[in-house]
This record gives structure tokens, C-alpha cells and sequence, in this order.
């Protein structure tokens, strides 16, 4: 058994404030000299990167509905390999899960780990009713370790004051107004942690808001958790796979790639705006904001490089922006831009969500990347709709999710498969990219 303090931060609901304090209190652990892994519940890309640009560690997602109880765990245990700290940030309101229940919820996932949960609670306009809802959450579920408050959005000192007269639960800090503290959101989410170093700007606030020793000793009082299971060793596959990595592509599960180096890949990242495909044998095409770069990935010689390689044969996966890259056109607000042309479709970026939820996928049609009959969870996000050649061949049944076409997905063509959900790898699902790339290899 493995002792690993752990502090799961939620919020009442979305934009109380939990991502500012738990990006804060990872600063702040930080800074402190403490080493903190940071988490991430549920299928959110934007949030961990801020994470991890604060803690120096990358940042995990924990999602039951994808993962699975027992892949939770287990990426927990093995990504907290030499922390001092564990901090896991919620999503939604703490008990808000798939369709009405709490799967999937950071309730979920705090008791799944026997987490002690710290509530983020938006103060702004109350004071003393803010503790009929600390006590409402509090009771809601008694599996649930609701174990101290902080409030956010504080007037004034006398504001906070006026909240202690009542305490429902042990108050770790009250996080005063600040305006000057804002990160730029855009249409899926906050700006990427490339962009804007204002999380790390969190962590005085934090410091000098909270009681991070109080935060400390409530982290350790989280049980040991069982070691996971020893990974067995695996030979490398000898095969080179090309990431697609930079500001257009930056939409990526951790465990996923750990998951294609497990089964034997060299990983090769590379910038299809600024590089050449290098030399490679399979290519993962992630998400991202192609609609943001159209213009450069439109004039890079590597958008050529790749329509050669998909039409010589080499393997090819994508997701949403991947998908939209391998498309043979992109029109934007912005102009009618050339993309790879590896795809039999077009793509328009909309003023509004066209998809958003999660996905069961069941592989139906022909794709040396994925294995036929195999199954898978993720989730899509998007904002783009593909215009398909009416012969355009399809590998993906949705039982839920909406995909490319009404519960199609995973357009073909050659063995370049694209689709807008962005999939949790699966036992085997790395193993068959490999083999694939391996047959390219030796082809």
C-alpha cells in the first residue's frame, strides 16, 4: 500500500472559481518546494496544461466513464510516482455526472480515491446563507468526504468575517475579488498554457488567502492506496510514430501516448505548420485549433508531405483537428483554405456547437488502425461540420455520440482513419497502431 496525500477540488457548480484555486494551491504547493501531481476530472485537454506548465509534472485526466474505476486508480498510483502532493481538479459541479447520476463525477472520482474534498464555494453577494449550501453538499452524500471549504469571490475582510460567524465546515480560506486575475477563454475553453502565464499568478493570492498548512494536513489524512499492477516489460516494436505537436495539434490523453511508447513506439514530435513530415512509419493526428492556423498549415510543404505519405499507404489516426487537417479543404470566417486532401470531405467551422458529450464507439468498417469488432469510450467537442463525399467510407458505429454523420464516424480512406471523437486507448487499441506501422515498415 501506497500513501499518497490527495486533495480533490471542487466547486458548487461551473465558474465558482475552482480552476483559479486549484491552479493557485498547485502554485502554491510548488512553490513551497513541494513536488505536486496534478489531475484533471473528467475529458477536459485545456485545463491540464496549465497544470502541468504550474507543477512541472504533467497532469492526468481521471475519468471513470472512459477509464474505467480500477484505470482511475491505477493512473492515479503510478503518476504520483515520486510526489510529495496529489491535487485532482473537478469538473462541473461536484456532483454533476452523466446524464442526471454521479458517474463520472468528481464525486465519483473523490470516492473512488477516498479523497477528502475541499468545496470551492462562490461568496460573491451572500455571507452567512453560503453554509445552507456547504451543508447541503456536505450531506448530500455521505461517501462523499466533504471536508472543508474555501470561498471565493471575497468583498472585503469584514465580508469574510461575517461568514465565519457560522461555520458548517472547517474553512481553509476566502479568495478575495480580483480582476486583475483572468485567463482569455475562446469557443472550447480557456487559452492553452502556451499562451498565457496568468494560472501561475494564482498561487501569492493563494498562498495568502488560504491555509495551505490546514490544506496540507487534510491531504494526508487520504488511506494508502494498493500499488498497481507491475507493467510487464515489452520489447520495442522498432517503429517510429510521428505526434503531431504544437499549437494547431495539442489536444492529447497522457496516458494514450504512454500507452503507444508501452506497446513499443518511438514517439516523433513534430509541427506540421513549421517542420517536414519526418521520417516516420504511422502518424497520430491529435486535436486542437486548425481553425486558428489554417493559413500556416495551408502554406506548410509538410501538408504535402503527409497527403503523399496517406496515399502511399503509411497509417494514419486522427482526431477532431486531425480529422479536420486530413479533410481537403478548411473554411473559416477567415477565408476557404487547402488542407491535406486525404479525406473525401470538406470542412466549415460553425458558429456553434455541433457536438459535445461523450462517445461509445464500435469499429465496423475496414482500418488497419483500428482492430475490427473492438470497442471504445471518449468524447467529442466541436465546433466544425464535415461536408462527405456521398461513396465516403466510414469505420466507426456510435451507440452514443453524434460523430461525423448521425452516429458515424471515423471517415477512411487508404489506411488513414479520422474522427471527431477524441478516444481513451483501450487494452490493445496502442498495440494495433503499432502493428500497423510495423506493416508499413516492412512493406
Amino acid at each position: 500500500m501506497r500513501h499518497i496525500p490527495v486533495i480533490v477540488v471542487a466547486g458548487t457548480h461551473s465558474g465558482c472559481g475552482k480552476t483559479t484555486l486549484a491552479s493557485g494551491l498547485m502554485a502554491a504547493l510548488a512553490t513551497r518546494g513541494l513536488a505536486v501531481q496534478p489531475f484533471k476530472v473528467g475529458p477536459d485537454f485545456i485545463d491540464p496544461t496549465h497544470h502541468s506548465a504550474i507543477c512541472g509534472r504533467t497532469s492526468r485526466n481521471l475519468d471513470p466513464f472512459m477509464m474505467g474505476e480500477a484505470g482511475v486508480r491505477e493512473t492515479f498510483v503510478r503518476a504520483c510516482a515520486g510526489a510529495d502532493i496529489a491535487v485532482v481538479e473537478g469538473v462541473m459541479g461536484l456532483y454533476d455526472g452523466l446524464e442526471g447520476t454521479d458517474v463520472a463525477s468528481t464525486a465519483h472520482v473523490a470516492k473512488i480515491l477516498d479523497a477528502p474534498v475541499l468545496l470551492v464555494v462562490d461568496a460573491g453577494g451572500a455571507s452567512r446563507s453560503v453554509h445552507a449550501m456547504v451543508r447541503g453538499y456536505a450531506g448530500f452524500d455521505p461517501d462523499v468526504r466533504v471536508a472543508g471549504a474555501i470561498f471565493n469571490r471575497i468583498g472585503s475582510s469584514r465580508h469574510l468575517a461575517m461568514i465565519k460567524e457560522t461555520e458548517s465546515l472547517p474553512i481553509y480560506g476566502g479568495i478575495p475579488r480580483r480582476e486583475d486575475l483572468a485567463v482569455e477563454s475562446r469557443h472550447l475553453g480557456l487559452a492553452m498554457a502556451a499562451e498565457t502565464g496568468a494560472m501561475a499568478g494564482f498561487g501569492a493570492v493563494a498562498e495568502e488567502a488560504c491555509d495551505i498548512d490546514g490544506i496540507i494536513d487534510l491531504a494526508r489524512s487520504a488511506p494508502p492506496l494498493p500499488p498497481p499492477a507491475e507493467a510487464m516489460a515489452r520489447p520495442g516494436a522498432g517503429v517510429r510514430i510521428g505526434v503531431a505537436n504544437d499549437a494547431a495539434f495539442c489536444f492529447y490523453y497522457a496516458d494514450n501516448l504512454d500507452h503507444l511508447a508501452g506497446a513499443g513506439a518511438e514517439l516523433v514530435f513534430f509541427s506540421p505548420m513549421a517542420d517536414r513530415l519526418p521520417g516516420v512509419d504511422a502518424l497520430y493526428l491529435g486535436g486542437g485549433y486548425p481553425e486558428l492556423h489554417a493559413e500556416a498549415l495551408s502554406s506548410s510543404r509538410c501538408r504535402e508531405d503527409v497527403r503523399r505519405a496517406v496515399d502511399a499507404g503509411m497509417p494514419v489516426y486522427a482526431e477532431c483537428g486531425g480529422l479536420v487537417y486530413l479533410t481537403e479543404r478548411l473554411a473559416t470566417g477567415e477565408g476557404d483554405y487547402p488542407m491535406v486532401g486525404a479525406l473525401p470531405a470538406a470542412t466549415e467551422m460553425t458558429g456553434r456547437i455541433q457536438a459535445l458529450g461523450y462517445v461509445e464507439a464500435r469499429v465496423v468498417g475496414a482500418a488497419p488502425v483500428l482492430a475490427p469488432g473492438s470497442a471504445f469510450r471518449g468524447h467529442e467537442f466541436h465546433y466544425s461540420h464535415l461536408d462527405c463525399a456521398p461513396d465516403a467510407r466510414f469505420a466507426l458505429e456510435l451507440l452514443r455520440g453524434r460523430g461525423i454523420d448521425g452516429g458515424r464516424d471515423g471517415l477512411t480512406a487508404h489506411n488513414a482513419v479520422g474522427q471527431y471523437t477524441h478516444a481513451y486507448f483501450p487494452e490493445g487499441f496502442a498495440e494495433t497502431l503499432v502493428r500497423a506501422a510495423g506493416a508499413y515498415r516492412r512493406s
